[in-house]
């Protein structure tokens, strides 16, 4: 059994915004009010949590998430890393450490940003100041597991700071923000066809740092993956415009959304 949580839906500002309001969503459809993104999965009883976002405790709390095998990051920004202390919580609760998954630049900004959290000479600290998280860094192209499970990090480029995706299991691939996919990373999805493809769409129209709409769905033209679901989405993206600009088989997603298989 497959089940896919997502957590959040939003990007950065989430939505609505401080800034910017409800923009061009309709704030009469609850399917676009959008905490940050953070993506859980549980596949086969292994439990695999993707990205921390800020509003990860109610998220966690909402879905009843309260153990973790591991934690992969995309990338450092912010919006995808600085709910981290809230994996203090799953410490105490499991009263064991956690091991966390990240390319070396990101996993250099986490121990900088975060490095109280990190644990020292593999020793976890359980006082309740301190995390329990055993930092492992992974490479582009180079699988590892996280249980029995298998997952690959691939290398996304084009967004202003280094951002990477995931294919787990050979059946689903996630990806942080991006504007272009490596040539590796085109190769290993389409090697695949996944079942489904997770895809940030953070505006509709194209932008120097993130795809828009029109080049996402190239994409998913190219892989023909059996489901697609888009997710960190901002003001710029209303949820019912995106539903029906888009295949049956593709759908944005909205905070709490699950899917099982």
């Amino acid at each position: 059994m497959i089940k896919v949580v997502f957590l959040g839906a939003g990007a950065s500002p989430g939505v609505p915004s401080i800034s910017c309001g409800w923009g061009a969503c309709n704030p009469n459809n609850p399917k676009n009010v959008r905490r940050r993104t953070s993506t859980y999965y549980d596949i086969n009883g292994v439990k695999i949590l993707v990205d921390t976002s800020p509003d990860l405790r109610a998220q966690m709390l909402d879905n009843n998430v309260y153990e973790l095998d591991g934690v992969c990051y995309t990338h450092a920004h912010f919006d995808h890393i600085c709910g981290i202390d809230e994996l203090r919580e799953i410490n105490r609760r499991t009263c064991k450490p956690l091991d966390i998954y990240a390319p070396k630049t990101v996993m250099k900004e986490i121990k900088q940003r975060y490095g109280y959290m990190v644990v020292k000479n593999d020793k976890p600290d359980f006082y309740l100041s301190r995390g329990g998280l055993i930092p492992y860094t992974v490479k582009p192209n180079r699988e590892f597991y996280i249980k029995n499970i298998k997952l690959m990090p691939i290398k996304l480029l084009g967004h202003n700071t280094p951002s990477y995706g995931y294919i787990i299991n050979d059946e689903i691939v996630h990806l942080g923000d991006f504007k272009l996919l490596a040539g590796s990373a085109k190769e290993r999805i389409a090697a695949i066809k996944p079942k489904l493809m997770v895809m940030p769409l953070t505006i509709v129209d194209t932008h120097k740092h993130h795809i828009g709409l029109k080049e996402a769905m190239a994409y998913v033209e190219s892989f023909e993956p059996e489901r697609v679901v888009f997710n960190h989405m901002a003001t710029e993206c209303d949820y019912d415009y995106v539903n029906e600009n888009t295949p049956d088989f593709v759908q944005p997603a909205y905070d709490n959304l699950r899917l099982e298989w």
